[in-house]
């Protein structure tokens, strides 16, 4: 393996990492705001972290000539962005309930679910996909139950679905970017995605935190999604302490900054000289790291239903990547 190829690896397996941790944040975030409030700040400083490198890449005149306009960009941002939006907010919402492994795991199902999604848009299904979705239908199984092998979790089916719209805005991408500069669009689309937030946050999120005293008092007691309004942060963060607000401050830095900006940027500069076959078996890691962060980071506890479910998905993800693999070895890639 040359040296660019081994140093695009070790970009993308930093990229997997910081992207498996982010599901800590983006629970831990919750403590203090509801999910709507932390996904507008998060995804609004993602898009803002940005422009340094728009401007740079401009400065550089390393900003891809395509044949869209600023009309294509617009839509394209809103397309994209509105998909994101659904994406995230389910993922965010299933972790009110579920724990961080099971959310990262399940949500990594979009690269099981992404060459299914293709296949309707002219793109090639190969039989080794259909025995990794096998796999990982079954890690599912295992580890959604809940004390008993007939109780599933409601926090992981929002995972589940959030997993679709990743699959979907993942082909999405495929095709936008042909017309659009990858990291403007990716900007433009992580600004409509905040701004989306913002509307929810102050007509969802009350109603939320009603729902949740009223009808899980467990949450609260654990000290756990006991958010303060947007509109009480707006007026000033009523009632939050100093060590609230810096608390606070963590979870959505590294949300919005590393999760966001950061990891999509490395991202794309690794793809560059990423091997495909490798980038696909390197990305397959971010389940595993945000499995193993809410462990040594949550205490969350993990059984051996849950450890086995986390083996049958991450094999099923392998799998499904098996004729990329094949392909690229077949290229001469080692």
């Amino acid at each position: 393996m040359n040296k660019k190829a081994l140093r695009a690896d070790a970009l993308l397996l930093l990229t997997a990492l910081i992207w498996g941790s982010g599901f800590v944040a983006q629970r831990s975030g919750m403590k203090y705001v509801g999910p709507f409030t932390y996904n507008a700040i998060r995804f609004c400083l993602g898009s803002l972290s940005l422009l340094p490198i728009m401007f740079y890449r401009t400065r550089e005149n390393l900003t891809r000539r395509t044949d869209g306009s600023r009309r294509t960009f617009v839509l394209s941002s809103l397309t994209a962005g509105t998909c994101l939006f659904f994406a995230v907010m389910l993922q965010q919402i299933s972790l009110m309930f579920t724990t961080v492994g099971n959310a990262a795991f399940i949500t990594g199902l979009y690269t099981v679910l992404t060459p299914i999604f293709g296949s309707f848009w002219g793109q090639k299904t190969g039989v080794w996909t259909w025995v990794g979705v096998f796999f990982t239908l079954i890690g599912l199984y295992f580890i959604s139950v809940v004390g008993s092998l007939h109780a599933i979790n409601v926090g992981d089916v929002f995972a589940f679905v959030s997993a679709f719209f990743c699959a979907v805005h993942l082909l999405l991408i495929d095709r936008l970017v042909l017309h659009n500069d990858p990291i403007r669009l990716s900007a433009g689309q992580f600004a409509v995605c905040g701004l989306l937030c913002f509307p929810f946050a102050f007509l969802v999120e009350p109603r939320i935190n009603d729902f949740i005293a009223n009808t899980m008092p467990a949450f609260l007691e654990k000290g756990a999604f006991a958010w303060l309004p947007i509109t009480d942060i707006a007026a000033g963060l009523t009632g939050a302490s100093a060590i609230d607000i810096t608390n606070l401050l963590i979870p959505i830095l590294y949300g919005g900054i590393a999760s966001v900006g950061v990891a999509y940027t490395l991202q794309v500069i690794a793809q560059r000289d990423a091997p495909p076959a490798h980038a696909a078996v390197i990305l397959c890691f971010e389940g595993c790291f945000g499995a193993l962060c809410g462990v040594l980071i949550l205490a969350e506890p993990v059984g051996r239903w849950t450890l086995l479910g986390f083996a049958l998905m991450f094999t099923g993800m392998l799998l499904s990547q098996w004729e990329v693999i094949v392909k690229s070895r077949r290229k001469g890639v080692t």
